[in-house]
Order: C-alpha cells, then sequence, then structure tokens
C-alpha cells in the first residue's frame, strides 16, 4: 500500500480532498444565492401609486421626421417597437421607487406636480415638474420619482420600448440621495 503522510493511505487523502471540494462549491453557491437575494433585497419599492394601463400597441420599425421653419421632431426605431399608454395617480408622500425604462417616455403632469431625483446626480438636485408641464425621459438612466407635494399628482406617461420588454426596471438606490 502506498503511503503518503504517517499512517494515511492515497486513498483516504483523495475522499478527503473531494470532501473539500464539495464544500468549497456549497459555500461558493451560498454566496452566489446570497448575493443574488440581497441585490433583490435593495431595489427600492413603489409606495402610493395606483398605475391604470390604458392600452400597450405594436409598432413597427419606424423613421418618421416633422420639419417646419420653426419646429422639428424626429423618432427612428430599430426593430419592432411596444408604444404604452398609461395614467398614474400619486398619493402625498408616494413613490416611484428608483427604477429605469428601456427606452424613452414622454410625461405629462396634469395636476400636483412631481419631484424627480436622478441617479447620476451626486448632489440629489430636486427637480420640480408642476401641473401643465411635462418631461421626457429619455432611457436608460436610473431616477425616482415622487409626489412632495399635499395633493394627489395625476401624470399621464407613453412610452416606447423594444418589443417584450418590460416599460419599468427596478433598481436599487444609486446612494446619491439621503433616502
Amino acid at each position: 500500500m502506498l503511503r503518503g503522510r504517517k499512517g494515511e493511505g492515497i486513498r483516504s487523502r483523495m475522499k478527503g480532498s473531494v470532501a473539500m471540494r464539495r464544500i468549497t462549491l456549497i459555500m461558493v453557491a451560498a454566496g452566489l444565492l446570497a448575493g443574488t437575494v440581497a441585490g433583490l433585497a435593495v431595489a427600492t419599492p413603489v409606495s402610493g401609486v395606483t398605475s391604470t394601463l390604458f392600452a400597450v400597441g405594436q409598432l413597427d420599425e419606424f423613421d418618421t421626421k416633422t420639419l417646419s421653419s420653426k419646429w422639428q421632431a424626429r423618432i427612428r426605431t430599430k426593430g419592432v417597437s411596444d408604444l404604452h399608454v398609461l395614467e398614474n395617480r400619486i398619493a402625498p408622500g408616494g413613490t416611484f421607487g428608483w427604477h429605469s425604462h428601456p427606452g424613452p417616455s414622454f410625461v405629462i403632469v396634469k395636476t400636483g406636480a412631481l419631484t424627480l431625483y436622478r441617479g447620476d446626480d451626486p448632489d440629489c438636485t430636486p427637480q420640480v415638474v408642476a401641473a401643465g408641464s411635462g418631461f421626457v425621459d429619455e432611457g436608460g438612466d436610473i431616477h425616482l420619482v415622487r409626489n412632495e407635494g399635499s395633493i394627489e399628482t395625476v401624470v399621464y406617461v407613453t412610452s416606447l420600448v423594444p418589443r417584450g420588454a418590460p416599460r419599468r426596471i427596478d433598481e436599487p438606490s444609486p446612494g446619491n440621495c439621503p433616502f
């Protein structure tokens, strides 16, 4: 019989080596699972928001432009898109949580006001959007929208996203704002 360490056979050492590999594999898998669960736990929740989806329609690839002497617009897509039209009602203190969109969203504030915070702004500067105003979210950026006013805010949104993509993607807090 071959011997390694005093009194220990090669077969015994090999069994110990296999057991150590199994333990290491289990620990790595547990670490990956814990990291995934922790990543899900840090997404910030939606609170105080009621959304009504009016319609979703499929659009083929398009390239459209309008030009006049005082104004111009151009929208071009590559591939099939989904167009979502919805109403959001945000209670005072309500928030959408940190999120992003895979395409542009056109937002109009009908009543109340929204306060927008951008994830890439190290100063966490609020941008207030009052009733009768709007903004374009170009997509791909992380942001948070809240109703910091005392009345319900009603917002209409039209979003253009790749076919089958989620309109909204929950994101973890980027850590630039104290909330």
